[in-house]
């Protein structure tokens, strides 16, 4: 609910990400983290806000230009090179800023979803220092304090706001045109490249498959309703799909490069290792691969908890599911065989595996997710 509501209001003029609270969140939780934010990123600017409907304290979250050119600088951020200088995409210098196209345009040189990403990197990369902790949440050395914060629930919710203008415009020329093509660049500019990665391929598959319906059509229509001419157009509709197939894939290849260069994606180096979950624990060693402090679990203690612990629980649970299901069907056939019950009890076994499905949906989720969580200790 909190989340419809603060979409519906009108934030402060400068907003990129907004962090919200559940409604029991005391005021010692909300100093300590707006400390914690404004001490550990003085780059962003932080706006108290609560709503009146809702009882909701939220963070509004911004930064100026400078220090988002800063912040792009930090995170690699690819933008567009003057043609004079090269052209094409190169990682944000601060030191060369002066090669970088439309850099003069504070309100245009960095999209709302480039000015988000760099906040975000920033919250992220909060990290925790020895001994501090929040309430019952002990924080260990180096931690991301945001993401622990909010697999707790202390965080609600953390999202970036939407640019209704944007939207409007993407409404009339994506959402409700007809046969007309996908405007990519404008939702890579406003979703990111890989929002507008999956939309382009979504869009080249559809295209492409028209070719094997229109011959599937056609196929159809001048078969024989005989088994051997059936059989004939089953083996060459087959060899037809997998030529189109090989055909697909290698002009996708072809067309993800030239999006993947034209959004400056393409020779991004590989992605660092991503932080581990904030449930994860484990001690701090210096990694062999990365030569970076990370937090260790040694494999063996995990297979011995995933042997005796994960693997028994699992089949207790597929035994259980079986024998009630089992015994359902069981009582059913006994409601069956006794003529003289109503007609409505006959119908009492399948309301009660129904509610036997749901509770135990419910019940697995939890222990599902208590499993997944011991299971990265």
């Amino acid at each position: 609910m909190s989340h419809k509501a603060w979409m519906k209001t009108v934030p402060t003029e400068n907003c990129d990400v907004l962090m919200t609270f559940p409604d029991s969140t005391d005021d010692h939780t909300l100093l300590w983290l707006l400390n914690h934010i404004r001490l550990g990123i003085p780059e962003l600017i932080v706006q108290v806000r609560h709503h009146r409907h809702t009882r909701v304290y939220a963070f509004f979250l911004t930064a100026t230009y400078e220090s988002l050119l800063r912040g792009a600088d930090e995170l690699g951020l690819r933008k567009p090179v003057k043609a004079e200088f090269g052209g094409g995409t190169r990682g944000f210098s601060c030191e060369e800023d002066f090669i970088y196209e439309n850099i003069d345009n504070e309100l245009g040189f960095f999209s709302s979803q480039e000015r988000q990403s760099i906040i975000r990197y920033w919250l992220e990369n909060l990290r925790a220092k020895q001994g501090e902790s929040l309430h019952n949440i002990h924080f260990l050395e180096g931690q991301p304090i945001i993401p622990e914060l909010a697999a707790r629930g202390v965080i609600q919710q953390l999202f970036p706001l939407h640019e209704q203008r944007i939207l409007k415009r993407l409404m009339k020329s994506w959402v409700q045109a007809v046969c007309e093509a996908q405007p990519l660049d404008d939702i890579c500019d406003y979703f990111g490249v890989k929002i507008a990665m999956y939309f382009a391929w979504l869009g080249f598959y559809t295209s492409a498959m028209v070719y094997p319906a229109v011959f599937g059509s056609i196929l159809y229509t001048f078969t024989d309703r005989d088994q051997t001419s059936q059989d004939i157009s089953c083996v060459v509709f087959a060899i037809f799909n997998v030529i189109w197939a090989t055909l697909f894939l290698e002009e996708w290849k072809r067309r993800g490069a030239e999006f993947a260069y034209k959004w400056g994606t393409l020779d991004t180096p590989a992605e660092s290792l991503e932080e581990p979950r904030p449930q994860f624990r484990g001690t701090k060693r210096i990694s062999p691969v990365t030569s970076a402090e990370e937090f260790y679990y040694p494999p063996w203690k995990r297979l011995l908890f995933q042997s005796l612990v994960s693997l028994p629980v699992c089949l207790a649970c597929l035994i259980l599911v079986f024998l009630l299901m089992l015994g359902c069907f069981q009582l059913q056939e006994l409601v069956l065989s006794i003529q003289e019950l109503p007609r409505v009890l006959r119908f009492l076994p399948k309301i009660i595996l129904a509610v036997i499905v749901t509770a135990c949906d419910e019940i697995y989720k939890k222990v599902a997710l208590w499993l997944n969580d011991m299971g990265a200790l």
